[in-house]
């Protein structure tokens, strides 16, 4: 990839980066610092600084000592991430990567996908507890994960147990009603590990009536190595939450009785065998149920909706998939990865609803579709220099036919200290299986191709202080073409409501700073810009349109940063501090039609936390610790969907035996 296709403004930005980086390395001294391993870039345990895509990772005991409660909360630290939540606990929680759709990330715990089939997902739900680490991969994947893989992956990793054998339990209250309550016990030895987690948390919401939220989950991780040659993991998750919320879909407060659900278990076996000493074969068998819709009872006189008497909608979605892998170890630092699989994906649904004008319920759907691919991946490294990595896909869907997807990266380093990065390749996410099939008011079309996308990074890291202070900067661009759009008003009567019309671009900068200045204190710091433009507008010529020509995607910000500091107070105290700035971006007024577009107002968000140990295990006797958090410390309004306030300043306080 040349420098040429990617903006021109932001290529000089990492030219003005990268030469004084490379200058001020000259002569001196390469220090010694231990590299991190990920796992997401390339499905095998690899040094960091040899991946070319961009990958952030979250340590889950670092987060949880911040008092975050979801990966949703996390991410918002990342660069290139929007997170953006419908208003108080449990309301619909999205995430913008990079400037894609919200169903652009593939989303993995222990290597299960838990998106529903299209890429949706609720980031409302997923809990910090028993996480060991988040891995955010930047960029297009589908080579090594498929579809919904286009803006990037985001994967959770349960935590494993070890010796010696360990309890704990916390509980915390606050603010909105908010209560949160959760135990655990993990432990190994010889040639076994378990990790078990159970949690609940409740909120009683910021709206005066019908705002309640429960979410519960169980998670477990056992793994196994009978032998220096074999190992195998077994991953369960279950979650069971309810959010009953009064809002319409313009954010006006008018019911007393609706909520959604949504419950399921996701389970994950994952087993590996040297077969020689430099081919080792992995065999990956996955599956999830989500058992989810919504519901609203018979109206009551307080309620001012007036047009259903009854709805109810209930969606049973089944994925299920088997995946066998081989490395072959060529050498200690290359190696090929020769892939394939397939997987199996079932949606039924049902939509029941009695109104003023009768029977309003649509036929059932009951549909399934199934997918096969086959994939080739090489990592390598040069001389020390030089890292490459690249592969090739093909699928084979049952609807949409043969499809094939590339990545290939370089990854260079000037320096010991200083590293160049450039990758580019293809992505593709399949529809939904409403905008496939839908019945009723709304009708799918069974017609509809992948969207896909086409994207190029390039980027440079260097460090500095013995390794105490990184800085990086990536620049990226991304071209999404056979996006998927809604029209009221088909071209003609009978035709289906949805389509492949729209294209649009993204483009933008990534720059990130940690440092440790102090043994106590860590800063770490990010900014983001964003332009994102529709180039091919949709069908809906309406000034509510969600493909306008010309336009930003909505609910990007251009301009978003993040500041996190914490410092140590001896051996017991910790202070953490966060803050958020999101700049203006565009909405839709949801709340009168034509849904005109209005502009956010930015925001600023200060957090702050702090956690004091009073007694340390010993003897047998689990050790005490409490923490406080305070959220929007300086009580801000604003909205991050429009009409949809966020939550005011919370306060939260907890203790902890561990």
């Amino acid at each position: 990839m040349s420098l040429d296709v990617l903006p021109r403004r932001l290529s000089s930005t990492l030219l003005l980066i990268v030469v004084p980086a490379a200058l001020a390395a000259q002569g001196r001294v390469d220090t010694v610092t231990v590299t991190p391993i990920v796992v997401t870039a390339t499905r095998l345990p690899t040094p960091a600084d040899a991946v070319a895509p961009t990958v952030t990772v979250l340590q889950g005991d670092a987060l949880r000592a911040r008092g975050l409660a979801t990966v949703a909360e996390a991410l918002r630290a990342v660069p290139g991430a929007a997170v953006v939540a419908a208003g108080p606990f449990g309301a619909q929680t999205s995430l913008f990567l990079r400037g894609g759709e919200s169903d652009y990330v593939k989303v993995l715990v222990d290597g299960v996908p838990v998106n529903q089939p299209g890429g949706a997902f609720n980031w409302a739900n997923l809990t910090l507890d028993n996480v060991d680490r988040i891995e955010v991969l930047r960029g297009p994947a589908s080579v090594l994960y498929g579809s919904d893989a286009v803006t990037g992956v985001v994967q959770i990793f349960t935590r494993r147990g070890a010796e010696p054998s360990r309890a704990t339990a916390a509980l915390e209250a606050g603010t909105y009603g908010a209560r949160h309550g959760m135990a655990g016990v993990s432990g190994g030895g010889p040639g076994a590990s378990y990790s078990v987690s159970l949690s609940r948390f409740s909120a009683a919401g910021l709206y005066p009536f019908n705002n309640r939220y429960r979410n519960d989950v169980f998670s477990g991780l056992v793994r196994v190595t009978p032998d220096p040659r074999t190992d195998a993991t077994l991953s369960v998750r279950y979650t069971d939450d309810v959010y009953h919320f009064p809002t319409d879909g313009g954010g006006k407060v008018v019911d007393r009785n609706q909520f959604n659900f949504e419950n399921g278990p996701t389970l994950g076996l994952d087993l590996g065998r040297f077969l020689a000493p430099r081919v080792e074969a992995r065999l990956q068998l996955a599956a999830s149920q989500t058992d989810g819709g919504y519901e609203d009872p018979p109206d009551d006189p307080a309620d001012t909706l007036g047009f259903y008497t009854t709805y109810r909608t209930q969606d049973n979605l089944r994925r299920a998939s088997a995946e066998v892998r081989v490395n072959v170890y060529l050498s200690p630092v290359s190696i090929v990865t020769l892939g394939a699989g397939t997987e199996q994906e079932r949606e039924r649904s049902i939509n029941f609803c009695t109104g003023r004008f009768g029977d309003c319920s649509s036929p059932p759907v009951d549909t399934s579709r199934g997918n096969r691919a086959a994939y080739a991946q090489a990592v390598t490294d040069l001389g020390g220099r030089l890292s490459l990595n690249g592969g090739l896909r093909v699928e084979d869907n049952q609807r949409f036919g043969v499809f094939p997807t590339y990545r290939a990266g370089a990854v260079y380093r000037l320096t010991g200290a200083t590293r160049l990065r450039v990758s580019v390749g293809t992505a593709f996410k399949e529809p939904t299986f409403f905008e496939n099939y839908a019945t009723g008011f709304v009708k799918g079309n069974p017609s509809l191709k992948p969207e896909q996308s086409r994207s190029g990074e390039i980027g440079v890291e260097h460090g500095l202080w013995d390794g105490r202070v990184t800085v990086s900067a990536v620049s990226f661009t991304q071209r999404f073409r056979n996006m998927i759009d809604f029209t009221f008003s088909p071209p003609d009567s009978g035709d289906p409501n949805y389509f492949n019309v729209a294209a649009a671009s993204a483009d933008g900068l990534e720059l990130a700073l940690s440092l440790r200045p102090l043994p106590s204190l860590t800063v770490a710091a990010g900014y983001t810009y964003l332009r994102t433009t529709v180039t091919k507008p949709g069908l809906d010529p309406s000034a509510g349109a969600a493909f306008a020509a010309a336009q930003p995607l909505l609910r990007r910000p251009r301009h978003a940063a993040a500041l996190d500091a914490a410092l140590g107070l001896g051996a017991h105290g910790r202070v953490t501090g966060d803050l958020r700035y999101v700049g203006p971006r565009v909405d839709q007024d949801f709340s009168s039609f034509p849904y005109p577009r209005v502009t956010l107002p930015g925001y600023v968000r200060v957090d702050m936390s702090g956690a004091l140990e009073l007694a340390r295990s010993r003897a047998g006797l689990p050790g005490v610790a409490v923490r406080v958090r305070v959220e929007n410390l300086f009580d801000r309004r604003y909205d991050e969907v429009l009409h949809f306030p966020a939550r005011r300043r919370a306060i939260l306080v907890g203790g902890e035996l561990r």
